[in-house]
């Protein structure tokens, strides 16, 4: 399937280069007229690659929404800005890969690409997530909800709840490790919830320890089923009705 770029940016000059260069690597151009039909590409998988023009209202927001994703969904990130946008400090905070500044140029918008999409592919085959049953337990405001894990990975979880998982951030979880007496406590940021109780879950904070033994436990899974296809996404199939954060949720950081 042909790999796509989801553009928001309203600038004509800008928009002629990046359809241009994105056709020279047979990337085909989206054009998004709102930053929430950005997201919606971004969160469906529809696209491989998010550039965002930092000069629209709040626009880094849907970086940072894009970025929250772990390595095996998440897109490659680019912001375009021009020259008298607030550092570059701030620009990668919001979690783009490169910065991209007006007036751009053709073959470094294309060298750009290249090199983003280069290292996203690596990161994405970096990130594995292995199917397990264990009971995860969330710590809700109106209570503990519990449910039972789809599959996890060092960066987050998906799971199947008793009922709907509410759209939140900073989220207080906690499950055994199958096969361990091992309990990871940690907070997460709910990515998508469906109507049925499934729901995708990007750690936002776990202590050391607890980051320390989940990488050891996949390591030790990794090498127990090398052979066999584990792997999983934390996005769900086409055909559920999910709903999706549209909305910068605040972070913590381990």
């Amino acid at each position: 399937m042909r790999q796509s770029a989801a553009v928001l940016c309203d600038d004509k000059r800008s928009l002629q280069t990046l359809e241009s260069a994105l056709e020279c690597l047979d990337l085909q151009f989206l054009k998004c007229r709102s930053q929430k039909e950005a997201l919606e590409l971004v969160m469906t998988g529809r696209c491989t690659t998010l550039i965002v023009d930092f000069d629209l209202p709040g626009a880094h927001e849907a970086i940072r929404m894009a970025s929250l994703l772990p390595p095996s969904q998440k897109p490659s990130l680019l912001a375009v800005a021009s020259r008298a946008w607030p550092g570059t400090g701030q620009a990668f905070q919001s979690g783009a890969n490169r910065i991209l500044y007006r007036p751009l140029e053709p073959e470094l918008v294309k060298e750009a690409l290249k090199s983003s999409l280069k290292m996203n592919k690596a990161n994405r085959r970096k990130s594995e997530r292995y199917e397990v049953k264990t009971l995860v337990y969330l710590e809700l405001e109106t209570g503990t909800l519990a449910g039972v894990s789809i599959d996890i990975g060092e960066h987050g979880i998906a799971i199947q709840a008793t009922e709907p998982v509410p759209m939140s951030s900073n989220l207080a979880f906690r499950c055994v490790l199958p096969g361990t007496d091992i309990t990871v406590h940690g907070h997460a940021d709910v990515i998508w919830a469906s109507d049925q109780g499934r729901a995708g879950l990007f750690f936002s904070k776990l202590a050391p320890a607890a980051r320390k033994h989940l990488k050891q436990w996949i390591h030790r899974r990794g090498q127990y089923s090398k052979e066999k296809n584990a792997i999983r996404d934390l996005l769900p199939s086409a055909d559920q009705h999910v709903s999706f954060a549209t909305s910068e949720p605040e972070l913590s950081h381990s």
